[in-house]
Parts: structure tokens; sequence; C-alpha cells
């Protein structure tokens, strides 16, 4: 399932749930230099939808807080459960 997500680095704590203009937040403690939030964003959302790492692949927006990506083995009902957080 593709899923829309938008990445606030430098957070206190990596943590994943809301929702910003229709967008999963995504809340990473890593900076944003050299890949290191998009890296600890997509480790999130896998922990996020209890799937593996590489189940989780970026689509769209490498270097933009604003991100797609393709989540293979989640749910509609694990999506709707952390917009609702």
């Amino acid at each position: 399932m593709r899923v829309a997500i938008r990445v606030r680095p430098g957070a206190g704590r990596t943590q994943v749930g809301g929702e910003h203009d229709g967008a999963l937040v995504v809340r990473v403690s890593a900076r944003a230099v050299d890949g290191k939030a998009t890296e600890a964003a997509l480790a999130a959302v896998a922990a996020a939808f209890g799937v593996r790492r590489s189940a989780v692949t970026l689509v769209t927006g490498a270097t933009a807080r604003s991100k797609v990506v393709d989540v293979d083995g989640g749910t509609d009902a694990a999506l709707q459960e952390l917009l609702a957080r």
C-alpha cells in the first residue's frame, strides 16, 4: 500500500502518528543530514506497521519532508489507527 508521510526531523524521540494535510506524521530524532532522517523515518514506518524494514520502500521525496512510501504488508486498519493518534 502507498502511504504519504510527513517527516519532522530533530524530534526529541522517534514517533509515528497523527495527520498533516492527509499525510501520516513521522517524527524522528535524526537530523536531516545525508539522508539520515529519511532512513530513520522508513525504519519508524516499518516498526509502526509491524513489517520488516525491507518491506518499506521510498517512492518519492528523497530530500523533501513530504514523502510517499510503499509498505508491503501494511493494512488500511493499521494506517487509520496511526492517523488517529
